[in-house]
């Protein structure tokens, strides 16, 4: 692994600064959203990359280390132009990066950054960062995106089945960190999910939004139990293993989260918290969160909550459907996935219990189960400047029009209704506002976005 921006790249990039024509000065490329699984895309996580690769210079140890390396790989390897952007340029890539605003929530298939180089004899830069570039666009900007969907469909079932909202920013919990594939993974689409959610356990994930996203703290968790804090009492002792959870973390306004399927999840609710425990449930002060964790989710989900309005009892909310008593509630972490949200919440409302009952934590499927045809990302180049003139530059191929790119300098509007986006020119604006807007100029931070900012966007949309 390295820190040198040069060879963050893809080996091919190397060569091309041979393969523009002659009298060419400046590229521009895009990079949007094909279209994909999902209709809009929330837009997050360019400043994580600008901040932590573009407004750090390379240097000539840089470029002898990609010579080096380029010299013993076999591709050519334009030194003399890397060497120009050191002396020149005091080693800051001469680029200019627009973008929609982190947060904003727009109709696929539309422009959502557009790079240009600001030196005329470094045309050749603008594609070669588009490894590195789009990489940092699409991960954070697909997982942004997923646990805003997951978001739209909890609020859903919140507005239907529960008297008020207030709890959504909770009720999808990060439990991705260990089964991302690297801690910058993790540090990308952690931060990604905290623009939908407060709740988290993906650390890293939190100290990248606090850090590059000016926020003193992104999310919160609670203490809460694992397999082996349980069964390390042994079977004979589940009983004493649950009521030191409630020893130790339980309150006046506290949260405290149990794992019960360790042995039986039927026997740990009905004679141990239903039975055993039940006055200290009652009595804890603050929430005690029972968490089942094996099995078909969407009947283990229901039946728990069945059996514990059994034993603690319900009131029916405003809306008509069964809450518990504020002192106990439900996570489900196993198995959860978008639709698999939407199932069980539907099974719920369909036994008359409402959502404000329940809790999600997700791992894989929020963090990992993504890739770059989630949402079918691309950076193209759209324009060439040669000769002083700009020209159009596109790809339409025959075999698959869904590849087909756009043209020109690029601007993005809101339509006549104002109420979607679309890709025009950048010489048909007329006057228009355009929404993409410089974030990034040799070197320099152009906008820095807060958390607190990008949250109060996605939410507006």
């Amino acid at each position: 692994m390295t820190n040198n921006i040069i060879l963050n790249a893809d080996s091919y990039k190397a060569s091309h600064f041979l393969q523009y024509p002659p009298n060419t000065t400046h590229v521009s490329s895009y990079i949007e959203s094909r279209g994909g699984k999902y209709e809009k895309a929330l837009f997050f996580g360019l400043q994580f990359f600008l901040k932590e690769y573009l407004t750090k210079p390379i240097t000539l140890a840089d470029v002898n280390e990609a010579n080096e390396f380029y010299s013993l790989h076999g591709v050519p390897f334009h030194k003399e132009g890397w060497e120009n952007i050191v002396n020149k340029h005091g080693g800051y890539l001469p680029l200019e990066i627009e973008a929609v605003a982190e947060g904003a929530v727009n109709t696929v298939k539309n422009v959502m950054a557009q790079v240009v180089n600001t030196d005329p004899e470094c045309f050749w830069l603008t594609s070669y960062i588009e490894t590195a570039i789009l990489r940092a666009i699409w991960y954070p900007t697909t997982v942004a995106t997923l646990s805003y969907y997951c978001k739209q469909t909890i609020k859903e079932f919140l507005e239907r089945t529960a008297d008020n909202i207030d709890g959504l920013p909770f009720k999808l919990h990060d439990f991705g960190a260990r089964g991302a594939s690297s801690m910058e993974t993790a540090s990308l689409g952690g931060a990604a999910h905290l623009v939908n959610f407060m709740g988290s356990d993906t650390l890293s994930g939190i100290l990248a939004a606090n850090r590059y996203y000016n926020e003193k703290m992104a999310a919160f968790s609670i203490p809460a139990a694992e397999h082996s804090t349980i069964t390390s009492w042994g079977k004979e002792n589940e009983s004493k293993a649950y009521e030191n959870m409630l020893d130790q973390f339980s309150g006046e306004g506290k949260l405290v989260a149990v794992v019960s399927d360790s042995y039986d999840l039927w026997n740990a609710i009905d004679n141990i918290w239903g039975d055993e425990l039940k006055q200290k449930v009652i009595d804890n002060g603050g929430t005690v969160v029972i968490r089942p964790d094996s099995g078909e989710p969407i009947d283990i989900v229901l039946k728990t909550l069945q059996k514990l309005m059994l034993k603690f009892g319900y009131r029916t909310n405003s809306k008509g459907f069964k809450v518990l008593p504020d002192y106990i509630r439900v996570i489900q972490g196993d198995g959860v996935s978008p639709d698999m949200i939407r199932s069980i919440l539907f099974n719920l409302e369909l036994n008359g219990i409402s959502a404000d009952n329940l809790a999600f934590g997700m791992g894989g499927e929020l963090l990992q189960k993504t890739d770059r045809d989630t949402l079918k990302f691309a950076m193209k180049a759209s324009a060439v400047k040669k000769d002083g003139v700009w020209n159009d530059v596109y790809k339409d191929p025959i075999t698959d029009i869904g590849k087909r790119s756009k043209k020109g300098r690029l601007a993005l509007v809101r339509n006549t209704e104002g109420s979607d986006v679309e890709s025009v020119r950048l010489d048909d604006l007329n006057g228009r506002d355009n929404l993409l807007s410089p974030v990034f100029r040799n070197g320099e931070i152009l906008k820095d976005y807060t958390l607190s900012d990008v949250r109060e966007r996605s939410n507006s949309q």
